[in-house]
């Protein structure tokens, strides 16, 4: 039996006229090696054979039976090294990018730039990395002068306008990377430009950092000597510029999160309607710790509230999204296709050929349901294989041109490829959260004026609101249960105007979007802590709790016997548990239906059982979205 066995031997060495280092792939060649036996060997058995086989690689226990005194060799090897420097160190360069740590520390950045020195064979680069924040920059460069600046300690802040009629700004304005040969000979040069001139810098390459069409900074490799940089470092910088926008939009969102916790440690932002109780507690406080006292922030808890919890959903977005990128993929692969099909029409090559043949392979995987990293793999092989015989195509004649102008053309330069269908979805979407966010935060200043409430709203794929109210809550103001059944008849309301403006404003929509509509009851009261480690309000008792997991879940409820879900485009459904609760309900609906809110489709539904919840039913009633009252009345909301 013959077992092929060939392992990747690397060896990294010290070039000695720049000191960096090279990594070599050796190759050993041993088809001139002859192994003869010293004397006849004894038959292997099939034990021995089986157990050479599975411990080839563990020269000991082979020994044991293959004794090496029995053997001669004979003949010579050879030994080939390759040169894979640049491919190891990119991808350890995009490992280090995408798996470690923030790169704005200053070691870990020292890091980077080594990489980078490699790479390009270059020992005296000159790296820079500008982070865009709000209206300033926060430069953070190394190897100019030996020291490392990061932007947590000495990064210089330099204003944006500092930026105009720079190269690093028509580098921003052209999305691409500028190369420039020699800064000693650009034309009108703006002060920055002028500044890297006397840091020494000659040679430069600008690029913008730019993450889900979102602008982050600008990365410049610079060189001492004139025309240093030249095209091939161009390509090399270009494949790590996604791995690069995706570190520093990853250091940035740190960045953002420790400027939040100092924040919050020194003034936690709080509900206006629970503010007093809060001042109340820091008063007291202050009050022990002037006294000499130890002191913390005594608990807050507001006891007995009622909640209220909401949510108008985008029915499949999942599904939508998905749907989206498959067709934007697919469009690319198109355009690349048609690119193929115009040259093999003026030359027949095999790697044309081959590239069709992996192209329809991707077509295929596409058209069969996407997979955790298929899109990945899927641009880097239309970026990395496919764009690269671009260049040779130049000469093709012009239906060639003409095919790879559209291709161009098609492609998003932040993202690396076609980018319409998902645009159009996530602005939809977008668009969609906004209106209704807008309308029900309209609502919620009527409602406040009512009676003050705890409201915290959230948005996903849709939006959803949680309320709570009760006499704990206020400082004096008289509560009664009255207070609770208005804002439920608020609620139902809402649900009637969100539901309207979803229908009217989703005609405008590139991607048409339908919504869902669900209220929760819970007429039980209950406690809730502020919790001052995550600054937020939760339920407080094991028996409080089961209402946070009830509404966690019954979004996906399940109409009992049936494989219908409960929720449904253009209805509003009610879950409850108890009869009272939906005696409550029922009269809102019969009220809402005279005033021609709703219509008079009502269905009394039991729900199947979710994890950890029994016993839901529902309510579920179609809303009147042709109804004159309704369109007045929510569009009063939002004139």
């Amino acid at each position: 039996m013959e077992e092929d066995l060939e392992l990747p031997l690397i060896r990294v060495a010290t070039e000695p006229t720049t000191g960096l280092d090279r990594y070599f792939r050796f190759w050993p060649d041993i088809r001139f090696m002859d192994i003869r036996a010293i004397e006849p060997l004894k038959p292997l058995t099939d034990e021995e054979r089986k157990t050479i086989v599975e411990h080839i690689t563990e020269p000991e226990v082979v020994s044991e039976i293959l004794h090496p005194e029995n053997f001669e060799f004979h003949g010579f090897s050879v030994v080939r090294a390759v040169d894979v420097t640049q491919s190891e160190l990119l991808s350890d360069l995009q490992w280090e990018l995408v798996g470690g740590g923030s790169m704005f520390a200053g070691d870990r950045f020292l890091r980077l730039q080594h990489f980078l020195e490699v790479i390009f064979q270059r020992s005296d680069l000159c790296i820079g990395l500008a982070a865009v924040q709000d209206d300033e920059l926060l430069m953070l460069s190394t190897g100019c002068g030996g020291e490392c600046n990061c932007i947590y300690c000495d990064s210089l802040h330099v204003p944006t306008v500092q930026f105009k009629g720079s190269l690093f700004q028509k580098a921003v304005d052209s999305s691409r990377i500028l190369r420039v040969s020699d800064l000693s000979k650009v034309p009108d040069r703006s002060p920055m430009d002028e500044q890297l001139l006397r840091e020494g810098i000659r040679s430069l390459l600008i690029a913008p950092l730019i993450y889900q069409g979102e602008l982050l900074g600008v990365l410049n490799v610079g060189s001492p000597r004139p025309s240093d940089l030249g095209p091939t470092q161009e390509i090399l910088a270009s494949g790590v510029l996604p791995s690069f926008a995706l570190a520093l939009k990853r250091g940035l969102n740190e960045l953002n999160s420790q400027v939040d916790t100092i924040i919050k440690q020194k003034c936690t932002a709080v509900h206006p309607a629970v503010e007093w109780r809060f001042r109340k507690a820091a008063l007291s406080h202050l009050d022990r710790t002037s006294k000499g006292e130890s002191s913390d922030m005594e608990p807050i808890v507001f006891r007995d509230v009622y909640p209220l919890f909401a949510a108008s959903d985008i029915r499949g977005s999942s599904e939508a999204r998905n749907r989206a990128i498959q067709a934007d993929l697919m469009e690319h692969l198109h355009l690349a296709i048609n690119v193929l099909r115009e040259a093999e029409a003026v030359r027949s090559l095999p790697i044309f050929s081959e590239l069709s043949h992996r192209i329809d392979s991707y077509r295929e995987l596409i058209e069969g349901g996407l997979a955790r990293g298929d899109e990945t793999a899927l641009i880097n092989f239309l970026r990395n294989e496919f764009e690269q015989v671009f260049p040779l195509l130049r000469g093709f004649g012009p239906a060639v041109t003409d095919a790879m102008q559209h291709y161009s053309e098609a492609i998003d330069p932040a993202m690396g490829t076609v980018y319409r269908d998902r645009r159009d979805f996530e602005q939809s979407m977008a668009d969609f959260n906004r209106n209704v966010s807008l309308y029900l935060d309209r609502e919620e200043a009527e409602a406040q004026a009512m009676f003050p409430h705890y409201f915290n709203k959230h948005q996903t794929d849709g939006v959803e609101y949680l309320i709570y109210v009760g006499a704990s809550m206020v400082e004096n103001v008289e509560f009664s249960r009255l207070h609770v059944t208005n804002l439920r008849l608020w609620q139902l309301m809402v649900a009637c105007g969100m539901a309207w403006h979803c229908n009217t404003f989703n005609k405008n929509l590139k991607v048409p979007l339908e919504a869902t509509h669900l209220i929760l009851v819970n007429d039980s009261p209950l406690s809730i802590r502020f919790r001052f480690d995550e600054k937020r309000f939760d339920v407080d008792g094991a028996y409080d709790i089961a209402h946070e997991i009830v509404r966690s879940r019954v979004d996906k409820a399940m109409i009992k016997g049936t494989n219908e879900r409960l929720t449904q485009p253009d209805r509003i459904a009610v879950v409850y548990s108890r009869p009272d609760e939906a005696e409550e309900m029922h009269q809102h609906i019969k009220f809402m239906q005279r005033q021609g809110l709703l219509s008079d489709d009502l269905e009394w539904l039991e729900l199947d059982d979710l994890q950890g919840v029994q016993g839901l039913k529902a309510l579920r009633i179609s809303v009147n979205l042709g109804s004159p009252t309704l369109a007045e009345r929510a569009g009063r909301v939002t004139a």
